[in-house]
């Protein structure tokens, strides 16, 4: 049975959180079902109240519905403490993990170090592969440094319920097996434009063949029909030429790459700065 011990960090943050200076952003926690820990912890203040509803509602949905913890935290600062090791022994100790083997995404922000973390853990470190992981920072990391706090969350759990979705078909997003990723705005534009470039050649050629009158390059345009007889002609060989190309090896087969927490839990994750 998994121990319900709360780490001395946290146990300082919440001593601190007790006490804030006129003025100080208010962070926003967000409560779960009964009983449950919520899935939203706001403790840097980046959302205000009617996002943290909404975001919350978002997060209670696919996780009740997917039968995992979709959980966000962020944090002022970690004081020093590696994000992994932090984001890991706060989804252990607060409890968080749904079904037999406790599955469960967690995303820790961190404004001081701006730093991200993602950890999972059960069936979510299958779920969410390294490959799939890096294809959400890509998703999220924009938003993300950029302020936008509340685009880049909401970014995050619709991809959680997109890569859940596709876990309950047997192959979860990997190598080989990812998500399109969306159109840039400019494409449509871009695309027009080629078009159109395109269009303008083809007409040129298309103009260029109505003259009637213009000069052969080819001095055989000019011959008579009939007046040159070839009495002998052979073929001669010269050289040929072999272009080969290596075929690229698969050194990563994919997968997720795991790790032991301090609580002694199997988690799975990846991070970065923004």
């Amino acid at each position: 049975m998994k121990k319900k011990i709360i780490p001395l960090f946290l146990a300082a943050a919440v001593s601190v959180s007790g006490v804030l200076p006129i003025g100080a952003v208010q962070p926003v926690t967000v409560m779960a079902e009964s009983g449950h820990p919520a899935r939203l912890v706001d403790n840097a203040g980046l959302l205000d109240e009617d996002e943290a509803l909404e975001l919350e509602s978002k997060l209670d949905e696919i996780s009740q519905e997917y039968d995992c913890d979709v959980v966000i935290l962020t944090e002022e600062s970690i004081n020093g403490a590696e994000p992994m090791d932090y984001a890991d022994d706060y989804f252990d100790y607060e409890g968080y993990g749904m079904g037999e083997d406790n599955s469960g995404i967690l995303f820790l922000i961190t404004m001081s170090e701006r730093k991200w973390w993602i950890s999972t853990h059960g069936e979510a470190i299958y779920d969410f592969t390294d490959a799939g992981q890096e294809y959400m920072a890509e998703q999220f990391q924009s938003d993300l440094s950029d302020g936008y706090y509340y685009d880049s969350f909401t970014t995050f759990a619709d991809l959680c319920q997109e890569f859940l979705v596709q876990a309950q078909t047997g192959e979860p997003f990997d190598k080989g097996n990812l998500p399109e990723k969306p159109l840039s705005p400019w494409a449509l534009p871009i695309s027009i434009g080629i078009g159109l470039v395109i269009a303008l050649i083809i007409t040129g050629i298309m103009r260029g063949q109505m003259k009637t009158v213009r000069m052969k390059p080819d001095a055989a345009d000019y011959m008579v029909d009939g007046s040159l007889q070839i009495t002998r002609s052979n073929d001669v060989f010269l050289y040929h030429q072999v272009t080969k190309t290596a075929k690229p090896k698969d050194d990563d087969s994919g997968g997720s790459s795991v790790h032991t927490s301090s609580s002694g839990e199997t988690h799975g994750g990846s991070g970065g700065s923004f």
